[in-house]
Protein backbone atom coordinates (compact mmCIF):
# COMPACT_ATOMS: atom_id res chain seq x y z
CA UNK A 1 0.00 0.00 0.00
CA UNK A 2 2.96 2.32 0.59
CA UNK A 3 4.14 2.05 -3.02
CA UNK A 4 1.50 4.52 -4.23
CA UNK A 5 2.75 7.20 -1.83
CA UNK A 6 6.43 6.46 -2.48
CA UNK A 7 5.83 6.66 -6.24
CA UNK A 8 4.10 10.04 -5.82
CA UNK A 9 6.96 11.41 -3.73
CA UNK A 10 9.55 10.07 -6.20
CA UNK A 11 8.01 12.17 -8.98
CA UNK A 12 9.40 15.30 -7.35
CA UNK A 13 12.08 14.19 -4.89
CA UNK A 14 14.73 11.48 -4.78
CA UNK A 15 13.97 8.95 -2.04
CA UNK A 16 16.63 7.11 -0.08
CA UNK A 17 16.11 3.71 1.56
CA UNK A 18 16.07 5.44 4.97
CA UNK A 19 13.22 7.70 3.84
CA UNK A 20 11.19 4.72 2.68
CA UNK A 21 11.77 3.01 6.04
CA UNK A 22 10.69 6.15 7.92
CA UNK A 23 7.55 6.34 5.77
CA UNK A 24 6.62 2.77 6.66
CA UNK A 25 7.37 3.42 10.32
CA UNK A 26 5.34 6.61 10.75
CA UNK A 27 2.38 6.03 8.44
CA UNK A 28 -0.09 3.27 9.23
CA UNK A 29 -2.35 1.58 6.70
CA UNK A 30 -6.07 1.06 7.23
CA UNK A 31 -9.04 -0.24 5.28
CA UNK A 32 -12.27 1.69 5.77
CA UNK A 33 -15.79 0.71 4.74
CA UNK A 34 -18.05 2.78 2.53
CA UNK A 35 -20.01 5.59 4.28
CA UNK A 36 -17.81 5.53 7.39
CA UNK A 37 -16.95 8.85 9.06
CA UNK A 38 -13.23 8.81 9.89
CA UNK A 39 -12.95 12.30 11.39
CA UNK A 40 -15.87 14.03 13.13
CA UNK A 41 -16.76 17.68 13.48
CA UNK A 42 -16.35 19.09 16.98
CA UNK A 43 -12.98 17.37 17.40
CA UNK A 44 -9.38 18.09 16.51
CA UNK A 45 -8.53 16.10 13.34
CA UNK A 46 -6.41 13.19 14.47
CA UNK A 47 -4.84 12.24 11.13
CA UNK A 48 -3.69 13.41 7.75
CA UNK A 49 -4.82 10.73 5.27
CA UNK A 50 -3.30 9.58 2.01
CA UNK A 51 -5.91 7.99 -0.26
CA UNK A 52 -4.47 4.86 -1.87
CA UNK A 53 -7.81 3.70 -3.27
CA UNK A 54 -11.40 4.84 -2.99
CA UNK A 55 -13.04 8.24 -2.63
CA UNK A 56 -13.20 10.46 0.46
CA UNK A 57 -15.11 13.68 1.03
CA UNK A 58 -14.86 16.56 3.47
CA UNK A 59 -18.20 18.09 4.44
CA UNK A 60 -19.97 20.26 7.02
CA UNK A 61 -23.55 21.18 7.82
CA UNK A 62 -24.84 24.63 6.88
CA UNK A 63 -27.22 26.68 9.04
CA UNK A 64 -30.20 24.82 7.52
CA UNK A 65 -28.74 21.45 8.48
CA UNK A 66 -27.87 20.51 4.89
CA UNK A 67 -24.60 18.77 4.09
CA UNK A 68 -22.13 20.88 2.12
CA UNK A 69 -19.31 18.93 0.47
CA UNK A 70 -16.19 21.09 0.36
CA UNK A 71 -13.69 18.59 -1.01
CA UNK A 72 -13.72 15.24 -2.79
CA UNK A 73 -10.46 13.34 -2.96
CA UNK A 74 -9.59 10.50 -5.27
CA UNK A 75 -6.36 8.55 -5.31
CA UNK A 76 -3.59 9.34 -5.03
CA UNK A 77 -3.86 12.33 -2.74
CA UNK A 78 -3.99 13.72 0.77
CA UNK A 79 -7.06 14.84 2.68
CA UNK A 80 -7.93 16.22 6.08
CA UNK A 81 -9.29 19.47 7.46
CA UNK A 82 -5.86 21.03 6.78
CA UNK A 83 -6.00 24.20 8.87
CA UNK A 84 -7.43 22.36 11.86
CA UNK A 85 -4.97 19.47 11.51
CA UNK A 86 -1.98 21.82 11.17
CA UNK A 87 -3.03 24.04 14.07
CA UNK A 88 -4.53 21.18 16.13
CA UNK A 89 -7.81 23.05 16.55
CA UNK A 90 -11.40 21.82 16.60
CA UNK A 91 -12.87 21.27 13.14
CA UNK A 92 -16.42 21.92 11.97
CA UNK A 93 -15.95 19.39 9.16
CA UNK A 94 -16.46 15.65 8.82
CA UNK A 95 -14.32 13.30 6.75
CA UNK A 96 -16.25 10.42 5.19
CA UNK A 97 -15.29 7.50 2.97
CA UNK A 98 -17.71 7.58 0.04
CA UNK A 99 -16.55 4.14 -1.12
CA UNK A 100 -14.52 1.38 0.48
CA UNK A 101 -11.06 2.89 0.92
CA UNK A 102 -7.45 1.92 1.46
CA UNK A 103 -5.71 4.72 3.34
CA UNK A 104 -2.40 5.60 4.90
CA UNK A 105 -2.58 7.93 7.86
CA UNK A 106 -0.26 9.89 10.12
CA UNK A 107 -0.81 11.92 13.29
CA UNK A 108 0.39 15.51 13.59
CA UNK A 109 3.03 14.48 16.17
CA UNK A 110 4.32 11.74 13.88
CA UNK A 111 4.30 14.06 10.87
CA UNK A 112 6.36 16.56 12.85
CA UNK A 113 8.79 13.80 13.89
CA UNK A 114 9.02 12.49 10.32
CA UNK A 115 9.77 15.92 8.86
CA UNK A 116 12.46 16.49 11.50
CA UNK A 117 14.17 13.18 10.69
CA UNK A 118 13.84 13.36 6.91
CA UNK A 119 14.59 16.42 4.76
CA UNK A 120 12.81 14.59 1.93
CA UNK A 121 9.57 14.40 3.90
CA UNK A 122 9.98 17.97 5.09
CA UNK A 123 10.25 19.15 1.49
CA UNK A 124 7.39 16.91 0.39
CA UNK A 125 5.19 18.08 3.28
CA UNK A 126 5.75 21.70 2.27
CA UNK A 127 4.94 20.77 -1.34
CA UNK A 128 1.66 19.08 -0.31
CA UNK A 129 0.50 22.03 1.79
CA UNK A 130 1.43 24.46 -1.02
CA UNK A 131 -0.59 22.36 -3.45
CA UNK A 132 -3.52 22.40 -1.01
CA UNK A 133 -3.38 26.19 -0.71
CA UNK A 134 -3.21 26.59 -4.48
CA UNK A 135 -6.09 24.15 -5.01
CA UNK A 136 -8.31 25.95 -2.47
CA UNK A 137 -7.52 29.34 -3.97
CA UNK A 138 -8.38 28.13 -7.48
CA UNK A 139 -11.53 26.42 -6.24
CA UNK A 140 -12.76 29.63 -4.56
CA UNK A 141 -12.09 31.57 -7.74
CA UNK A 142 -13.93 28.99 -9.88
CA UNK A 143 -16.97 28.98 -7.58
CA UNK A 144 -17.12 32.78 -7.87
CA UNK A 145 -16.46 33.16 -11.60
CA UNK A 146 -17.55 30.04 -13.51
CA UNK A 147 -21.10 29.04 -14.34
CA UNK A 148 -22.45 25.78 -12.92
CA UNK A 149 -22.06 24.13 -16.32
CA UNK A 150 -18.46 25.34 -16.64
CA UNK A 151 -17.63 23.98 -13.19
CA UNK A 152 -19.11 20.57 -14.08
CA UNK A 153 -17.27 20.41 -17.42
CA UNK A 154 -14.03 21.33 -15.68
CA UNK A 155 -14.57 18.51 -13.16
CA UNK A 156 -15.23 16.04 -15.98
CA UNK A 157 -11.99 17.09 -17.69
CA UNK A 158 -9.83 17.17 -14.57
CA UNK A 159 -11.24 14.26 -12.56
CA UNK A 160 -13.62 12.09 -14.62
CA UNK A 161 -13.34 9.26 -12.09
CA UNK A 162 -15.29 11.37 -9.57
CA UNK A 163 -18.25 11.56 -11.96
CA UNK A 164 -18.32 7.76 -12.22
CA UNK A 165 -17.76 6.88 -8.54
CA UNK A 166 -19.30 9.61 -6.38
CA UNK A 167 -23.06 10.07 -5.78
CA UNK A 168 -24.65 12.98 -7.66
CA UNK A 169 -25.74 14.79 -4.48
CA UNK A 170 -22.11 15.04 -3.29
CA UNK A 171 -20.88 16.22 -6.69
CA UNK A 172 -23.65 18.84 -6.87
CA UNK A 173 -22.87 20.12 -3.39
CA UNK A 174 -19.14 20.22 -4.18
CA UNK A 175 -19.86 22.26 -7.32
CA UNK A 176 -22.13 24.68 -5.44
CA UNK A 177 -25.48 23.65 -6.93
CA UNK A 178 -28.44 21.46 -6.11
CA UNK A 179 -28.81 17.93 -7.54
CA UNK A 180 -31.68 18.96 -9.87
CA UNK A 181 -29.51 21.62 -11.50
CA UNK A 182 -26.70 19.12 -11.95
CA UNK A 183 -29.08 16.59 -13.51
CA UNK A 184 -30.29 19.24 -15.97
CA UNK A 185 -26.69 20.16 -16.85
CA UNK A 186 -25.76 16.51 -17.36
CA UNK A 187 -28.71 16.00 -19.72
CA UNK A 188 -27.72 19.07 -21.74
CA UNK A 189 -24.14 17.84 -22.06
CA UNK A 190 -25.23 14.37 -23.21
CA UNK A 191 -27.34 15.83 -26.07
Amino acid sequence: MYESLLKLISQNITLRAEDEALCRHYLSSISVSKNQIIEEEGKVPEYLYFVVSGFVRLFHYNDKGDEVTTHINCPPGFITSYANFSNQTISDENLECITDCELLRITKADLDALTLKSPVFKDFSIFVFQQSLSYNENRSKELATLTAEQRYKKLIDAQPEIVHNVPVQYIASFLGMNPKSLSRIRKQIIR
